[in-house]
């Protein structure tokens, strides 16, 4: 196996799992989760099930939405939907509740950073596109919409299907989408494989091409 492969499997498979870990700091700060993380824990309060758990199950659910709209699924796609699961449930039986307004504080930012971090190092492994990033720009190529619509509307309803089931909405919500973009930014920069510009694609505000794809 060639360093630059192997250099982009570690990046994948750590990301992914740094994934999990950040939306499970999210869980614990309690000030609120990102958009698919409120509909996951709402999910999770209904059936009983950890929130990793659900989150695979509608990680493979949003994938056979795919199917309609004609996407593509890679390993990263594959592996995007049971590694992030398993790392919310492996991090979350590891860190206790915080308590505390100023622990909560930090766990947030821990977790809101990290996923920063995670969203550059899985998207620039290049090994396709998560569940719920596909799902994403399918839509926006099936009904021509822009990804800043189609993003918009996708988590609007997952926000509000969430809270209506119990998930947590909060400041750490809105904190969650006013930084994770700029901080993606940040991190695709500085987590970007030399060689692998003709991988999958990595989206942004503007168009599939330079927009950022976020679970």
């Amino acid at each position: 196996m060639s360093a630059h492969l192997t250099r982009r499997l570690v990046q994948l498979y750590g990301g992914l799992a740094l994934y999990g870990a950040s939306s499970a700091l999210l869980v614990r700060g309690g000030l609120g989760l990102e958009p698919w993380g409120v509909l996951h824990q709402g999910l999770a309060e209904r059936t009983g099930l950890t929130i990793g758990v659900v989150s695979i199950i509608v990680g493979a659910l949003v994938l056979l939405a795919w199917i309609p709209i004609r996407e593509r699924p890679g390993l990263g796609t594959i592996s995007n939907v049971f590694a992030v699961g398993l790392g919310i449930d492996a991090t979350l039986a590891l860190v206790p509740d915080v308590h505390g307004l100023g622990m909560q504080i930090a766990v947030l930012a821990a977790g809101i950073v990290l996923n920063g971090a995670a969203t550059g190092l899985y998207i620039s492994a290049r090994f396709g596109a998560g569940p719920r990033d596909g799902l994403m720009t399918g839509l926006h190529r099936f009904t021509g919409r822009s990804i800043r619509l189609v993003r918009t509307g996708i988590e609007v309803v997952v926000v509000a299907a969430g809270w209506a089931l119990g998930g947590t909405v909060g400041v750490g919500t809105v904190a969650y989408a006013l930084a994770i973009g700029p901080l993606a930014q940040l991190f695709l920069r500085l987590f970007a494989i030399p060689g692998t510009e003709g991988g999958s694609t990595v989206v942004a505000v503007g168009s599939p091409e330079q927009a950022i794809l976020r679970k």
